[in-house]
């Protein structure tokens, strides 16, 4: 009996203490975050909220890097372009969330509670905020390293910045806005009237996920620029592009027309009087943006101007890949990340 409780007491011990050991590490991870209260009054019923780490947390659990998934994209894809060349990954725990709405974690698509068109509403905020409970109440980190992300993980970014001013050291908005254009607006709402319109989405009540052609040839459009296209779409393959647009179903488009929404209505001047200078002023984090000059889907000007009222330091891309240039082997963007976050 003796030597029974010696061993529970052993087995329970050592749970405990694994639990407090430093380091998250390897491959894809599902947490339910619990029910999450959304801005509009709403309620993702049990929430879950994917993510992937690459490196270990220290001792403190402050040396994490959060990088946020960019629209209609998910950890995977981020994965895919190597954010470890700017990041250390023997210095920095990075730890790459899915958005709401991506597909991985919580999303109308795959949602069995409130499934499809019946899935709330949600904002850029919300997606920040579910984040964040993932970090503190699961993972038990209460501040990180820095902030960073790509197109809509660029806009997290921005909200991040005003959501939880003290939580970073660091915020690295790559190709993002702290609120969209009118351009953006004009570009946006056309894309998605162009979803609503379409018959087989029948307001997001569609059984089976429909084909949008002229929704997925505009998104791919607008993601590069015309010189970009002419130097590596030749005249004679442009009818089987045509042709392959009508078949593509890589995307569930609730998925898409909900974070396209989140988006729409972002802005993080909203809780400032709708002034960008006043939400500056509340940014605590050193920042570091990354615009392109030639981003036909987020416009530059936004981050560059906002650059000014921190001020940040500001890298401006002109490339022809237009929101596409950004690249970690590209010298200038890998020495700029790895700077400002060793320069801590």
């Amino acid at each position: 009996m003796k030597r029974s409780l010696a061993v529970l007491l052993l087995f329970f011990t050592t749970i405990g203490f694994s639990q407090t050991l430093p380091g998250v590490s390897g491959g894809a991870h599902l947490a339910s975050i619990g029910n999450l209260a959304l801005e509009s009054g709403a309620v993702i019923n049990n929430c879950e909220i994917g993510y992937r780490v690459h490196g270990r947390l220290d001792e403190s659990r402050s040396n994490a890097v959060i990088f946020c998934t960019w629209y209609t994209g998910d950890a995977a894809g981020v994965e895919s372009t190597h954010p470890w060349e700017a990041v250390d990954t023997a210095k920095y725990c990075l730890i790459i969330i899915d958005a709401l709405g991506d597909g991985v974690s919580s999303s109308p698509s795959n949602s069995k509670q409130q499934h499809g068109a019946d899935f709330p509403r949600f904002t850029i905020r919300d997606m920040v905020n579910s984040q964040h409970k993932l970090l503190t109440n699961k993972l038990h980190i209460n501040h990180v390293k820095a902030v960073m992300g790509i197109s809509m993980g660029g806009i997290q970014t921005f909200q991040w910045a005003v959501s939880y001013p003290g939580f970073m050291d660091v915020l690295i908005p790559i190709v993002g806005t702290p609120q969209p254009s009118s351009f953006d607006l004009m570009v946006y709402n056309t894309f998605r009237e162009t979803i609503e319109e379409n018959t087989g989405y029948d307001h997001g009540r569609y059984k089976i996920n429909p084909t949008i052609p002229n929704a997925t040839m505009m998104l791919d459009v607008f993601l590069t620029t015309p010189a970009d296209r002419v130097k590596t779409v030749k005249r004679e393959d442009v009818a089987k592009w045509v042709a392959s647009n009508k078949t593509r179903h890589d995307q569930d488009w609730n998925n898409t027309d909900y974070q396209l929404n989140a988006i729409i209505n972002h802005d993080i001047s909203k809780d400032f009087n709708n002034s960008l200078e006043e939400a500056a002023k509340h940014i605590k984090a050193k920042m570091l943006i990354i615009s392109s000059l030639q981003d036909h889907m987020v416009n530059p000007a936004p981050a560059m101007a906002f650059s000014k009222l921190l001020p940040a330091k500001l890298i401006v891309l002109n490339d022809d890949k237009g929101h596409q240039a950004p690249n970690f082997f590209n010298p200038v963007i890998k020495d700029a990340i790895a700077g400002i976050l060793s320069a801590q």
